[in-house]
């Protein structure tokens, strides 16, 4: 009895991802089979042409690959940076608590709002950074008219916005490490470096494991950002999957193609996310 009683306080749990999440993912698929312009009750089943489509398009491999970029190479300077500053500012130092306050400020802009913000820095005509250039006397750069140039833009704002994040998860298991692990490597005259490479990397695992996960799901998510700041262009050079998705289904009318990406959006951050989790997790194991 007691245990049936238990099992009763997870149908909550379970309606909330039936709804929000099996629900949603039913009928996404359901549309995904369908060539439908996303409004209109005329519905035609194609079966899986969306998806055959998706897979024979060039476009689609350039997104996906646009995505990865924003996904991968967002986490590993996250990484790298978070833990430096979180290393640096772990120290007490005069001014350490406004430092920390800087870095962190980022995050609580809204992704829209800083990309409006830096889009006014990086446009062509009276951006704040050509303005500086011509200071200098250097002419004007059209920053964002090349799709690589767009895409490293895109990358390094998401990085700079969020590194905060990844400093905080690090500082939180920096400061959870004892300290007389440091003390008794001290009396053993370890140099700074084997102390962070055999106490503080291998104890920060799961904080390794949080920032990255995090950092990869919402780089792979990528939305706003490249709304604000390039719409997705030049020429569609620099969309993610996720504005690939909004501009098929709201601008071309293509809402069953539109489907499909997310269909495969879904799974492939999911399968990407759950690969870093068991990676980590066994890593954890190892150490254990």
């Amino acid at each position: 009895m007691k245990k049936k009683s238990f099992n009763l306080f997870y149908i909550p749990a379970l309606l909330l991802v039936l709804f929000f999440v099996a629900y949603p993912f039913a009928n996404a698929f359901y549309i995904s089979l369908h060539k439908w312009n996303g409004y209109s009750a005329d519905m035609t089943f194609v079966g899986i042409k969306n998806y055959v489509r998706m897979f024979t398009d060039a476009g689609f491999y350039r997104t996906l690959g646009n995505t990865m970029v924003y996904g991968f190479a967002s986490t590993v300077l996250n990484g790298i940076l978070g833990l430096a500053l979180a290393v640096f500012l772990n120290h007490d130092f005069p001014g350490r608590d406004l430092v920390r306050t800087i870095v962190y400020l980022p995050v609580l802009i809204s992704n829209l709002i800083m990309g409006y913000v830096m889009y006014f820095i990086f446009q062509y005509d009276h951006g704040a950074l050509n303005d500086l250039l011509a200071l200098f006397g250097a002419g004007p750069v059209d920053w964002l008219s090349d799709k690589t140039s767009a895409v490293i833009i895109i990358t390094l704002v998401n990085v700079w916005q969020f590194v905060g994040n990844s400093m905080i998860i690090f500082m939180a298991g920096l400061q959870g490490i004892p300290r007389y692990y440091y003390e008794a490597a001290a009396l053993d005259r370890a140099s700074a470096w084997q102390k962070f490479t055999y106490i503080t990397w291998p104890l920060l695992l799961p904080s390794t494991a949080s920032a990255i996960v995090l950092n990869l799901i919402g780089g792979l998510k990528l939305y706003e950002l490249i709304v604000a700041l390039t719409g997705g262009g030049p020429a569609k050079g620099s969309h993610s999957l996720s504005t690939l998705i909004a501009n098929e289904y709201f601008s071309s009318e293509k809402a069953g193609y539109a489907a499909a990406l997310g269909i495969f959006s879904f799974l492939f951050i999911m399968v990407v996310a759950n690969a870093a989790n068991g990676y980590f997790r066994r890593k954890e194991q190892e150490l254990s």
